[in-house]
């Protein structure tokens, strides 16, 4: 029998998921690390393999039903399945593998409950699809989007697939962007979960395809669930036909960056030539 619709403990269950993953991530930092090449400068590492598998194992044994599908393993269990977790076990490998400690676990159900652990700061940023928390100490407290910050991440990773007319160097050298708002880097998806947490005021990234995507899937459905306003960088709905993301705090600073992102090169008052 094929597992039953989103329930409160898909909840439990995300958040568990992440938190092995993550156990894995925090205690194999520092050691060395064996890396495994997929071409065109990315890879692998055998950390993302174990805390994938980790991952695995926890909705395997609460929903055996379901299907997964990993950043590493791809697509596993019943092919007749209708719920499917998606799964990166290790997201921001590069800045693992050199010592930099940010990075995230995401977990999530397709079109349902979602988690982000931090393996470091012992958070799980988490989601049942209507509400948004972050898990501290056992603690469970309401995310709060705010753009007061004014601090927007950009994710500048290739490929570019928007480019020529979306590049997002473009936007961080646009002074509009440079009079109204601070650029981060982070070059992972724990920044989608601080724009829930109030951290950061938006995140922009180009790519196709996000909310099916391994990475961004779980740092979406926290955003929406917290009241961001999450679009394109077309302004228009995210999906399997989208273009890239803005996830921002509020209406406020989403219609202050979506100008910028559209302004082609040399136009506007922000004279970029």
């Amino acid at each position: 029998m094929i597992n039953s619709p989103v329930s409160h403990d898909d909840t439990e269950v995300a958040i568990a998921a992440a938190r092995a993953g993550a156990e894995i991530v925090r205690t194999r930092y520092g050691q060395r690390l064996t890396r495994i090449d997929k071409g065109g400068g990315d890879f692998a590492t055998d950390v993302a393999l174990a805390a994938e598998e980790a991952i695995l194992d926890v909705i395997r044994a609460a929903r055996p039903g379901d299907a997964t599908c990993g950043e590493e393993g791809g697509r596993r269990g019943a092919a007749y399945a209708v719920r499917e977790w998606l799964v990166d076990p290790l997201c921001g490998t590069l800045n693992y593998a050199v010592g930099t400690a940010l990075v995230a676990v995401n977990v999530a159900l397709r079109d349902g409950p979602a988690a982000v652990a931090d393996p470091f700061a012992g958070e799980v940023y988490h989601t049942d699809g209507v509400r948004a928390r972050v898990r501290r100490d056992g603690q469970d407290t309401p995310l709060a989007p705010t753009g007061a910050t004014r601090l927007v991440d950009v994710n500048l990773d290739p490929p570019f697939p928007g480019a020529p007319s979306f590049r997002a160097v473009d936007l961080l050298a646009h002074p509009g962007f440079g009079r109204a708002f601070r650029p981060r880097v982070v070059s992972t998806t724990p920044a989608l979960a601080w724009v829930a947490a109030g951290k950061r005021a938006a995140y922009v990234t180009d790519g196709a395809g996000l909310t099916d995507s391994v990475h961004f899937a779980a740092g979406i459905a926290l955003c929406r669930a917290a009241g961001c306003v999450v679009t394109g960088i077309d302004g228009a709905p995210v999906g399997p036909a989208g273009r890239g993301l803005v996830a921002a705090a509020d209406a406020e600073i989403h219609g202050e960056l979506l100008p910028l992102i559209r302004e082609p090169l040399g136009s506007g008052t922000g004279g970029r030539r």
